[in-house]
């Protein structure tokens, strides 16, 4: 089972937050500030936050914009992860990625039936590595986001996080990605 190794002293990672919404304001979204609320009370560094419209084109510059910014380590999104036309997180981000992390969306998907049972199917959250950056599109309700960090994101967010965690790998990602920079 994991455990947090509080001999170890903790490294905040340096994270961003995307809405993706028609329909959400800075005013009307719930989802961005209750992410950003979690990454700040776990100790991390909200970069930004941004709201982008269901449009691949623009989620894909804002996420490529990030990925390119050598002062974050982590993006993730909210919203677009659904099955209608206007879903297109995926779409988007996906093409974006290096390697995907596909225990990320087996484990959210298990947590989540917890909560919403067989509805879960209609999620296609995901996750990858994109240049060196992690990337982690989840549904827009608020449920399904604190599902993802109370579950998943706040212990691999967490160096002291044993056996393991995303936060150890951070420093290979970037010098691989400074390698292909060059």
């Amino acid at each position: 089972m994991s455990r947090i190794d509080e001999s170890r002293p903790f490294i905040p990672l340096r994270i961003a937050v995307l809405t993706v919404s028609d329909t959400r304001t800075k005013k009307t979204d719930k989802s961005g500030p209750l992410l950003t609320g979690f990454i700040r009370d776990a100790g991390h560094v909200v970069v930004e936050h941004a709201i982008v419209e269901d449009d691949p084109k623009r989620i894909k510059k804002q996420v490529k914009r990030w990925i390119k910014d050598p002062q974050v380590d982590a993006v993730i999104t909210t919203g677009g992860t659904g099955l209608t036309g206007r879903d297109v997180t995926p779409e988007a981000v996906k093409p974006l990625f290096d390697k995907e992390i596909e225990g990320f969306s087996a484990l959210f998907h298990m947590l989540s039936y917890q909560m919403v049972g067989t509805s879960t199917v209609q999620s296609r959250a995901c996750a990858g590595v994109a240049d060196g950056t992690y990337i982690f599109c989840l549904p827009g309700s608020p449920g399904a986001c604190t599902d993802a960090w109370e579950g998943i994101l706040k212990s691999q967010f967490d160096n002291r996080h044993r056996p393991c965690s995303f936060v150890e790998i951070v420093p290979r990602l970037k010098k691989e990605k400074k390698k292909k920079s060059v």
